[in-house]
């Protein structure tokens, strides 16, 4: 059976990170839900652009998940950040041990949740509202323990490639699949 992931979707998300996100994660075998923090499905980005989610939160919340992954995009991460029930599911994930990440902005989440201990990255400008954790500026993506931050908008490939191998075990055949080595 494969893995589930829970990608919450909040207004002002940024759109390239999510869609990529789930994108990168069901390629890999991942099973994604995506989750609209209100009623509403149709969730509006950034950019203006509406991405659909699968469920509200509040009729998923009580799934069993292997990883939470939070897009970034100031607005969105504000608004996950204000909703109670995303610090509590990372909190319990967190310390279930279950993978959380998060990519640009929403590291401030994770913070906000109390679980960003070792180092992390972010989008930067962003770190010093994060809470906790030693920022490292040079990294594209930070792996510490069960939690994966990374950059922004450009790393979000790479990002979720981290996902799916802490997951599965493996991304080198996905990699390859999106022609990684080309820019590498």
């Amino acid at each position: 059976m494969s893995k589930k992931v829970l990608v919450p979707l909040a207004e002002g998300v940024e759109e390239v990170e999510a869609v990529t996100i789930i994108d990168v994660l069901r390629r890999g075998g991942l099973e994604v839900i995506t989750a609209s923090l209100t009623d509403n499905l149709e969730v509006k980005g950034a950019h203006n652009i509406i991405i659909k989610a699968d469920a509200s939160l509040e009729k998923i919340m009580n799934y069993d998940f292997d990883a939470i992954a939070l897009a970034g995009g100031y607005g969105g991460m504000n608004n996950l950040k204000a909703d109670i029930r995303v610090i509590e599911k990372i909190r319990t994930m967190y310390e279930d041990k279950k993978l959380v990440a998060a990519i640009c902005a929403s590291p401030i989440v994770l913070g906000e949740a109390g679980v960003i201990k070792g180092k992390y990255t972010c989008y930067p400008s962003c770190e010093s509202a994060v809470k906790g954790g030693e920022y490292v500026e040079k990294d594209i993506v930070v792996c510490n323990d069960n939690v994966i931050t990374s950059k922004g908008p450009a790393t979000t490939v790479f990002f979720a490639l981290e996902l799916v191998k802490y997951l599965t075990g493996s991304n080198e055949e996905l990699a390859n699949a999106l022609l990684v080595n080309l820019i590498k």
